[in-house]
C-alpha cells in the first residue's frame, strides 16, 4: 500500500513539466523521438545522482549551509538562463523530416553524447531536488526494515516512471514538428522555450 502511494505521489510530480521535461519536448521537435531518448537517459541519469547524494546525507548539509545551496542555485539558475538566451537567439529553422532512405532526418542534427550531456546538465543542475529527495524518501521507508533495499525499490521506481513520462514528454515534441513547418512558428516555440528556461533559472537563483 505504501509502495503504490509512493508511485501516485511520483507520478503527479514527475508528470507536471520542469527544465528536463521541456527540454525533452525541446529536443524531441528539433532532433526526433530516437534521439531525444539521449536527453531523457541524461535527466533520468541525473535524478539517480541526486538521489544517491542525497541517500549520503549530503542534502542536510545543503538543508544547514546557506552557503553552499546558494552557490550551487546560482552556477544551476545561470545554466538554465544560459540555456534559455540560446533558445531564444536561435535560427528559426523549421525542421526537415524527409531523406533518401526514407528516415527522419531530424536524427542527423545532434549527437546523442551532446544530447545526453545537456540532459544531465540540466536534470543535475538543480540542488532543490536534492533536498527534495531527502525530505520525501524519509515517508515511505521503514525504519524498523534493512533501509538499503527500500532505497533501492524507491529509487528503481522513481527512474522507471521518470523514464517513461519524459520519453512522452519526448513522443510529443516529436509529433508536433510537422506543424512547425514555418519559420514563424519555430520562432514563436523557440522563444517560449527560451522564456520558460529564463523564467526557470531566475526562479531557481531568487529560490531560498
Amino acid at each position: 500500500m505504501t509502495w503504490v502511494t509512493y508511485v501516485g505521489v511520483i507520478s503527479a510530480l514527475i508528470v507536471f513539466p520542469g527544465p528536463v521535461a521541456l527540454l525533452c519536448t525541446s529536443h524531441g521537435l528539433a532532433f526526433g523521438r530516437h534521439q531525444a531518448s539521449a536527453t531523457v537517459i541524461g535527466g533520468t541519469l541525473a535524478s539517480l545522482v541526486l538521489m544517491l547524494v542525497s541517500a549520503l546525507g549530503l542534502g542536510a548539509i545543503l538543508a544547514a549551509s546557506e552557503t553552499a545551496f546558494s552557490l550551487l542555485k546560482l552556477v544551476g539558475g545561470a545554466y538554465l538562463v544560459y540555456l534559455g538566451l540560446q533558445a531564444w537567439l536561435a535560427q528559426p529553422r523549421p525542421p526537415s523530416f524527409a531523406t533518401t532512405d526514407g528516415t527522419d532526418s531530424r536524427s542527423h542534427g545532434a549527437s546523442a553524447g551532446r544530447l545526453f550531456r545537456r540532459g544531465f546538465t540540466v536534470g543535475i543542475s538543480n540542488p532543490k531536488d536534492i533536498l527534495f529527495f531527502a525530505a520525501l524518501f524519509p515517508n515511505f521507508v521503514d525504519t524498523g526494515a534493512p533501509q538499503l533495499p527500500q532505497f533501492a525499490v524507491l529509487a528503481l521506481t522513481w527512474l522507471v516512471i521518470d523514464t517513461t513520462l519524459m520519453s512522452v514528454y519526448a513522443a510529443m515534441g516529436s509529433g508536433l514538428g510537422r506543424w512547425f513547418s514555418r519559420p514563424g512558428r519555430v520562432r514563436a516555440f523557440n522563444r517560449a522555450t527560451g522564456g520558460l528556461f529564463m523564467a526557470a533559472g531566475g526562479s531557481l537563483m531568487a529560490s531560498r
